[in-house]
């Protein structure tokens, strides 16, 4: 399967299949998404191949953090695939990837940290385009 960034500076691929794909919840993966969570895919390094820029990603790692970093483009900011601090695997944006997924995340964690606003089972209307401005 292949990835990228928002600009197509960078562009990567992963060799299934996934070890785990899951929904992170913790507070630092909402920091990092700006979104309620971050489905991710981990898999191990040797899956894992930059193809293109990968002289263009930058990496930020959390002092305190066990196996949290981030890596990210750094020509349009996008969140990118990174190793985990240890290098054991590879947390793998499910968002970044270009090739379509044959399934779902089978799990969420940091389910205690989740953000306050955030309800699974949201009852809210769906908009196939950007809907009309209200009145």
């Amino acid at each position: 399967m292949k990835g990228s960034c928002l600009c197509g500076a960078v562009s990567y691929q992963v060799t299934p299949p996934a070890h785990l794909f899951q929904n992170c919840h913790c507070s630092r993966c909402r920091k990092l998404t700006g979104s309620a969570f971050s489905p991710n895919m981990i898999v191990k390094p040797d899956q894992f191949q930059w193809l293109q820029g990968a002289d263009q990603v930058g990496r930020y790692e959390v002092a305190e953090a066990k196996y949290f970093a981030t890596a990210f483009c750094r020509q349009c900011g996008s969140t990118l695939p990174w190793m985990v601090q240890g290098g054991r695997s590879v947390v793998v944006p499910a968002g970044t990837l270009d090739d379509p997924l044959p399934s779902g995340p089978t799990q969420n964690i940091h389910w205690a940290s989740k953000a306050d606003w955030f309800d699974q089972d949201m009852d809210l209307p769906c908009f196939n385009e950007l809907p009309p401005p209200k009145a």
